[in-house]
């Protein structure tokens, strides 16, 4: 299951509140650091729930297909394989667009990366944004608004998470820091090979090790004389020697990169596996 935005942060609770009173804009900005995509599913759920209470519960049918990512009506656009979409991919999208939901009143489009529009994607998609059906919706996941040009982000509403949202930390990313902190290969060869059997895809695997290596890289930090900056980040501190957090880092920081690239996501976690052995 991918992971979701905590629903007790700062920015769930503004999704919430917008949702209650009915006004969810149709094009949102979700700016800052931390897991956008994330937050972005948390979105997505909340346009397609059908709880009449609070949206998204996150328990009914269409929240718990948007968080197993099969909804057939939430779209994810991303080119795990090119620098830059497509416009041809963009042209699809938007003729895809003119066809109606299959399940709920709304169609969400989001765009996991907006480094990977450039200008001309961005014109391609202008129009569907400002003139698009009215069950269309669109969720455009940026670092920073300045990638996006004026015309979009000027049809767009910004929501930003802020610095607690991006130092929160998931079950997955608590679990792998607590079996590394082990300092043993059994905890963590376990973690990384039920994880497999999951058959997550290669964009949450490498969500997975960049919120890791943020982590241990606070770790890092803290045996440098600063704060850690989260429990898990104190716990590998004291559990881990100088060199060992190094090679962590190095390796985290490694292997979220190839993500990148068209690799099978099993062999990213075989390969963290045997460099952790070698740290050992």
């Amino acid at each position: 299951m991918a992971q979701m935005l905590a629903k007790d942060s700062d920015l769930a609770r503004q999704i919430c509140a917008l949702s209650r009173q009915r006004v969810l804009p149709h094009a949102v900005i979700l700016s800052g650091a931390g897991d956008r995509l994330s937050a972005a599913r948390f979105l997505a759920a909340a346009m397609v729930c059908r709880d009449e209470r609070e949206r998204p519960c996150l328990a009914c049918g269409p929240c718990r297909k948007v968080a197993q990512e099969i909804h057939p009506d939430v779209h994810i656009v991303q080119d795990t394989e090119r620098r830059e979409l497509s416009v041809d991919s963009v042209r699809e999208l938007r003729k895809d667009v003119y066809i109606y939901p299959n399940e709920g009143e709304q169609k969400v489009y989001i765009f996991a990366d907006c480094q990977q529009l450039n200008e001309r994607d961005q014109n391609v998609l202008l129009k569907i944004v400002e003139e698009g059906p009215p069950y269309a919706a669109f969720i455009f996941c940026t670092e920073s608004t300045a990638t996006l040009l004026p015309t979009i982000r000027s049809r767009c509403v910004e929501l930003k998470l802020r610095q607690e949202d991006a130092q929160q930390e998931s079950e997955q990313v608590a679990a792998l820091c607590k079996a590394l902190a082990g300092a043993e290969l059994l905890p963590v060869a376990s973690f990384l090979v039920a994880l497999e059997n999951q058959k997550p895809k290669r964009e949450q695997v490498q969500q997975l090790l960049q919120d890791t290596w943020r982590i241990a890289a606070q770790a890092l930090a803290a045996q440098c004389g600063g704060a850690a900056a989260s429990a898990s980040a104190e716990h590998l501190s004291r559990s881990l020697n100088r060199r060992q957090l190094q090679r962590l880092t190095e390796l985290l920081k490694k292997y979220s990169m190839e993500c990148n690239y068209n690799v099978g996501a099993g062999h990213i976690l075989g390969a963290v596996c045997a460099e952790w052995e070698e740290i050992l």
